[in-house]
């Protein structure tokens, strides 16, 4: 092998004990998983919005966005459950580029895992203690989710990871919402066998242990677009879509059919802008549809400070470094925009 042995990182359990979480952060994450864990189970009319930066690239923009998100939630608190993004490690197309904060802390330093665990730790705790927010990030390494497991109260799969095994088997052993993104050359029929893997009991090594999963019934679909065979951008969040995935859904017996529609990547073709009219566009479907109204769930929408992006090395504040975002302005318009169209 050519792997050179850097060093030993500490296990998860020895992390959490490092940096601990209080018992009343532990109660807020509680009373937060089961208002957004009643959303998924058909209990409660609220709107889920996984919403924030494309990556979590710093820690002063980050806490400052979700705090500004947090005086938007209280305005929007009776329709609306924000649940911040807070994406610390990003999947590469090629392998190459800023894979986030869990590989570099610093992005314009080297990488540094151990700093990376310890960052993302502590941004985490810092929105959940200062904001009052348990976040989203994605599951891009299922052997990583235990750094992480007592703060997050969503996990998103992507669409180049959503065929993983160890991702579906990983996914089928958590107790809160697991969005299963459709693939990017976006057949569907992977995303609803995810969606089945997950919601079903394993047994599958983990973190060198044999383990028992008894299934997640919270595991669910993401729309995210596609890209087709001359690499042009489809998108899959209209009135037809929706409706072919709820029976989609009603063919596989699954439990607790979802959906949430991811408002930028394919979908919007990455421009950005876009964002607002999908968003709209897609609770206008379900004004007009009773049965898309109980499947849609909620929208993924990727906001910043700024809007766009920049390139590494830039440092403006409040701006992408990956996939252009929404600016603050903006989101805040469409949260409240959206609070009374629902």
């Amino acid at each position: 092998m050519n792997l050179e042995f850097t060093r030993k990182l500490p296990i998860p359990q020895e992390v959490k004990k490092m940096y601990p979480i209080t018992d009343e952060m532990a109660n807020i994450k509680r009373e937060r998983d089961e208002e957004i864990a009643k959303v998924f189970r058909g209990e409660s009319d609220k709107f889920i919005l996984v919403i924030g930066p494309c990556s979590a690239d710093s820690k002063e923009p980050v806490i400052d966005y979700i705090g500004r998100l947090r005086t938007v939630q209280d305005k929007v608190g009776d329709k609306i459950i924000i649940i911040p993004r807070i994406y610390t490690n990003k999947p590469r197309t090629t392998g190459a580029g800023y894979k986030g904060m869990l590989h570099q802390p610093n992005p314009d330093a080297r990488p540094d895992m151990l700093k990376g665990i310890v960052a993302i730790r502590d941004l985490h705790i810092t929105a959940l203690r200062d904001c009052g927010f348990s976040c989203a990030d994605e599951m891009l390494y299922p052997e990583n989710h235990r750094y992480l497991s007592d703060l997050l109260s969503y996990v998103a799969v992507g669409a180049r990871s959503v065929e993983n095994q160890q991702h579906r088997l990983c996914a089928s052993g958590l107790d809160i919402p697991v969005g299963m993104k459709n693939p990017t050359g976006g057949d569907l029929t992977v995303m609803m066998n995810s969606i089945t893997a997950a919601q079903s009991s394993h047994t599958f090594l983990y973190r060198g242990w044999e383990v028992h999963s008894s299934g997640n019934p919270l595991a669910h679909a993401i729309l995210r677009g596609m890209t087709d065979y001359y690499g042009h951008n489809i998108s899959n969040y209209h009135y037809e879509d929706l409706l072919r995935v709820g029976e989609m859904y009603a063919e596989n017996g699954l439990e607790n059919p979802a959906v949430i529609v991811d408002t930028n990547h394919a979908n919007s073709g990455k421009k950005f802008l876009e964002q607002v009219r999908i968003a709209k566009d897609v609770v206008f479907s379900m004004s007009k549809n009773a049965d898309i109204k109980r499947l849609v769930k909620g929208l993924m929408i990727e906001s910043y400070i700024e809007d766009g992006a920049q390139k590494i090395g830039e440092h403006v504040y409040g701006k992408s470094i990956t996939d252009p975002c929404l600016g603050w302005e903006k989101t805040e318009k469409l949260i409240l925009d959206l609070a009374d169209s629902l």
